[in-house]
């Protein structure tokens, strides 16, 4: 116990003695509703969470970060922001990450190591990111994407709130219209197209907390809504605890039977093991007699992958409305996407990965 004490004891002296003193400071409410002061010009930062540094590749501050998850490492394929920087993987580990993770206490002696001036983290609890802040004696500001593994408005006030911090509120401002533009886009191609000529869509494989099979989809997926799909997750009951993702049983799945199937790129292996082991349930869904089965990339990986989740939208708006996408091609538009988001086209790697966007799924007969 003793030698555990001195070695503590050591890692905040080197903190004391690296991290310059504090100067200005400004106080912010985070997205738990906390008041924080933080530094007013921080230069090193660590991000903690689903999502967390994501955010910061977003905002081209990844130049701040001096510490990743060991989770980045691990699990490298599927998060753009990840394959577009690579020089994140040449960081200390301040920490496991992942799912088992989260709201929990982070690895305290790793986070000192790192000597960051600031903490951003998502998804953890007021009272559990005070205790973290007073222990480490650095400020933890609390981001949120909302709902976990969905997309809503949350994200936008978090993105606002880092580019306030870190000086990148013109980036964050161009962020919000970004994606505005494409939700605006989407909705001028599809906001008008009639009930009766819009197919009934199913999202299978969705990942969450984890990857997941045909069972696993989604209420309130954005590449649906934002064009203004039916999506028949919807029509299926509530959730325990009231979610947006969803578990459907295979019984419940040939009820619906959907006219097109999605999978998410997570889930793709998986259903894909699943489909070689029970092909008489799988050909029973008419989606996958008349090969109407298309694959995405992944949505939730680490929480929403937002420029995956555009992509995906393209993806789905050409399949069952290709006359309004012929001017769209998927390759380049995932591209741009990517470019603009994270700062290099990095498509090319996601479809080596996970097979190119809209493909018919190959164990049906894809290509």
């Amino acid at each position: 116990m003793r030698n555990r004490i001195a070695c503590l004891l050591a890692v905040l002296l080197s903190v004391w003695l690296c991290v310059p003193a504090m100067g200005a400071e400004r106080t912010v409410t985070d997205l738990a509703g906390r008041r924080v002061s933080v530094p007013e010009q921080p230069k090193r930062i660590i991000c903690i969470g689903p999502g967390a540094l994501r955010l910061i590749v977003y905002l081209q501050a990844q130049d701040r970060v001096v510490g990743v998850e060991s989770m980045e490492l691990r699990e490298p394929a599927g998060r753009p922001y990840w394959l577009a920087q690579p020089q994140l993987k040449t960081l200390p580990v301040i920490g496991p990450g992942g799912p088992g993770a989260i709201n929990k206490k982070p690895d305290m002696e790793a986070v000192l190591q790192a000597a960051p001036d600031l903490i951003f983290v998502t998804y953890m609890d007021g009272p559990l990111a005070d205790t973290v802040a007073a222990t480490l004696g650095i400020p933890v500001v609390v981001l949120s994407y909302g709902e976990l593994a969905v997309f809503d408005t949350a994200v936008y006030t978090s993105l606002r709130l880092v580019g306030t911090l870190l000086g990148r509120q013109e980036r964050a401002e161009a962020i919000v219209a970004y994606l505005e533009g494409l939700r605006q886009d989407l909705d001028r191609r599809t906001g008008g197209i009639p009930e009766d000529e819009k197919p009934r869509a199913y999202m299978g494989g969705i990942g969450y907390r984890g990857s997941h099979g045909i069972e696993s989809t989604q209420r309130q997926y954005i590449p649906l809504d934002w064009n203004h799909a039916i999506n028949l997750a919807n029509a299926v009951g509530s959730t325990a605890g009231g979610g947006s993702h969803v578990v459907v049983d295979k019984e419940a799945l040939l009820g619906l039977d959907p006219d097109v199937i999605f999978i998410d790129g997570g889930g793709l292996a998986l259903v894909a093991e699943d489909h070689a082991k029970k092909p008489e349930f799988y050909q029973a869904l008419k989606a996958f007699r008349e090969k109407r089965v298309f694959t995405l990339l992944p949505f939730n990986f680490y929480t929403t992958n937002i420029g995956t989740a555009m992509a995906d939208a393209y993806a789905i708006g050409k399949t069952i409305y290709p006359q309004h996408f012929t001017d769209v091609d998927l390759a380049a538009k995932a591209d741009a996407i990517y470019t603009f988001l994270v700062g290099e086209p990095v498509y090319a790697r996601m479809a080596a990965d996970y097979g190119p966007l809209g493909q018919v799924a190959p164990f049906v007969g894809g290509k």
